[in-house]
């Protein structure tokens, strides 16, 4: 081998020895940034449920609100008084 073909396969060997550890360290970035991100989604799928079980107890509680309302009605209407308060 000569000294030209020497001198290069150093600068060849050097220039793909960063471009491994380059491409480890973008590794390791990226790698990091999906867990954290993964760990907002975690938590945003937990908000989300909260807020649809809250959403809910909302519904069902409008619903049996409105129910009570009809049934004070009726029972208003039977004893005779005309909606208004005494």
């Amino acid at each position: 081998m000569t000294t030209t073909d020497t001198t290069l396969l150093i600068i060849l060997t050097s220039l793909l020895s960063i471009f491994i550890l380059v491409c480890i360290a973008i590794a390791v970035v990226i790698f990091k940034l999906v867990r954290a991100v993964q760990a907002v989604v975690v938590k945003a799928e937990s908000v989300v449920d909260s807020v649809e079980a809250a959403a809910e107890v909302f519904k069902d509680a409008s619903g049996k609100m409105a129910m009570i309302k009809l049934i004070r009605n009726i029972v208003d209407l039977a004893h005779g008084k005309k909606g208004g308060k005494k």
